[in-house]
Order: structure tokens, then sequence, then C-alpha cells
């Protein structure tokens, strides 16, 4: 009976550390590094553990010498140099290497950046996103609204030092890419920059890392890593306006003042208080990340905003026909 209790405690220990392990890789993990500074960072985190250990072992071995090995009353001599040389002098020591070497990373995580330049601007509670525009390069332009209108998904190029520019019009958010780089707030009334290099394509998750409202928890963001081919393309289809199709949900769009809050580029709908909805279905998410992109999502968004996400200023529509919100969700999921 003993024997099996110990097997299964085993198997249970066993099987934690293999889930722990698993949870350490995946598109929003520090621990899967797609990123220069990701890297960099994981690497200190490892040699920061090292030295915590190193300290550790160190001290409890001082510990087990002075009360197992030689448990009779030292000298105050003796003691002095114990605590001095132990508790004081190694640890002063292997701390002090670990800062020199912590430090010597911070000016590569400023170098000048070499690719484009992006504006985030965190808001209650999505992400305003907008792309340099390739013929009217600048940051105060690119600052001003005057580059690639987008929300929510962020594209940029492989192996290149991509700016974005942080601002925000009500509260403290966080903007943070576990993969690819560290967290920097955003901050209203001032512009916060953080440069992202990323090492690899693939489609990696962003989150707010400051509790912000009600919503904090659903405003996500998706981050495209592709070629620098791509990313022009992408650019480029961006700031196209929509494809606009005569339907009767582009009618009821209209009727019910979305165009208010929401612009529809190609459209009489010019609203800036909400996301850009010229190439809403290009995107992989809606709601910032918290629901797939189908005809479906789009309509329950539409009829049902408060209950999806608590705190968002745009408000439901539920008491709608049903007919009506299908329709406009079917009009949106052509604007690709």
């Amino acid at each position: 009976m003993h024997t099996q209790s110990a097997w299964i405690t085993r198997s249970a220990v066993l099987a934690a550390a293999v889930l722990a392990l698993a949870a350490c890789r995946g598109p929003q993990s520090t621990f899967d590094p797609a990123g220069t500074e990701s890297a960099k960072v994981l690497h200190l985190f490892w040699w920061m553990l090292g030295g915590a250990v190193l300290i550790w072992l160190f001290v409890m071995g001082l510990s087990v010498y002075a009360t197992k090995v030689r448990p009779k009353a030292h000298s105050e001599r003796t003691g002095t140099k114990l605590i001095l040389w132990g508790g004081v002098a190694f640890p002063v020591v292997v701390l002090t290497v670990l800062l020199v070497f912590g430090l010597q990373m911070m000016p590569g995580f400023r170098a000048p950046a070499d690719g484009p330049r992006i504006a985030v601007s965190g808001e209650r509670f999505w992400w305003r996103v907008h792309y340099e525009a390739p013929d009217t390069p600048g940051v105060a332009k690119v600052l001003s609204g005057e580059g690639v209108p987008s929300a929510n998904e962020l594209w940029i190029p492989v192996g290149k030092r991509t700016e974005i520019l942080l601002s925000s019009p009500d509260v403290i958010h966080s903007f943070w890419v576990p993969n690819i780089a560290g967290k920097v707030d955003t901050i209203p009334g001032r512009i916060t920059r953080i440069v992202l290099e990323p090492t690899r394509t693939g489609t990696f998750h962003g989150i707010c890392a400051e509790f912000c409202g009600d919503a904090h928890a659903q405003m996500r963001f998706v981050v495209k890593v592709v070629s620098e081919a791509d990313f022009a393309a992408r650019v480029e289809a961006e700031r196209a306006p929509a494809t606009v199709l005569d339907h009767p949900g582009r009618t009821a769009f209209e009727a019910n003042g979305c165009g208010a809050c929401h612009q529809v580029r190609g459209t009489g709908s010019a609203g800036l208080v909400g996301p850009d909805l010229t190439h809403l279905a290009s995107r992989e998410t809606l709601g910032a990340g918290i629901l797939p992109m189908t005809v479906d999502n789009i309509q329950r968004f539409i009829a049902l905003t408060e209950h999806e996400k608590p705190g968002v200023q745009m408000p439901s529509f539920a008491t709608l026909p049903q007919a009506e919100t299908r329709s406009m969700a079917e009009w949106l999921e052509t604007l690709k």
C-alpha cells in the first residue's frame, strides 16, 4: 500500500512537471522568445536564477556548517567572519556581477530603429493602430493620425527594429508582447516608445499588463510577424478603402448611427470614437482579441456588447430585430 501511494505521488509530481514545462512555450510566453529583447531578458533571468541559487546554497552551507558540522560554540571572531563573508561579502559580489551584466544589456534595447514606425494608442478597451504611410513618413504625421489606420492587430516585419509610439487618451495601459519584448506603459499626455525586433515569423499574442478598468483582461491584440514584402503589402491593403457592396447590412449600419463612432473608408461612415472597421474581416479576432472573426460572433457582439465586454463604451443593440443585426454582421464580414 505504501509502495502504491509513493508511486502515485511520484506520478503526480512528474505530470505536474511536464505540464509546467509545456506551459513555458506558446504564443504568449516569455520562455519562448521570438525577439531580440525577449531572448536577452530570458538569458538574464537564467543568470539571475543561477545567482540566487548560488547565494542560497552558500548561505545554507554556512548554516549547516555552524549548526551540524561544528555545532559547538564558536568564538566571536569566527562568528563575525561567517556573517561578513557569508552574509555580506559573497552576496554583494554575486549581486554586483548580475547588476553589471544586466545594465550592459540596456543600451542595446534602446538602439535606433531601422524599421517602420507604428503609433499605438491604448483605449478602453482596445488598441488604435496607425502605420506610417510610405509616402508621408515622419513621427509627427503618424502620431497625428495621418498614417494608415487599423485596430487590435499589429503587423511588423521580421528582422527589423520597428518603433512603436505609445499613447493613451484615457487611463494608463501597458503594452506587452511577451514573446518579443518587455512591457511599456501608455500614459495620457505622453508619448512612450518601445522597439520590437522579432527574430522569427509567426502569430503572437499581446495584452494590456496594467489594470485599466472592467474589461482589462479582455484588452488583447494580435501581432503578426511577416516578411518585409508581406508587411508592405499589408500596409497597402489597409490603406485602401473598403470594397463596398450594396447590401441591406450597410443601410442598417448607417441608419442605426454606427458611422458616428466607426469609420469605414469608402462610405459616409467617418466616426473616430471606436475602431476603424474598413477592413474588419481581414483581422483574426473581434473585440480586441476576445472572439474569432465570424458572422455569428459579429452579430453577437453588436447585440450583446456589454455582456461580451463589460465596461466598453459601445452600447448594446439588443432591441434591434435579429434580422437587422444579422444583416449588419453579414455586411461587416465582407469588409476585407
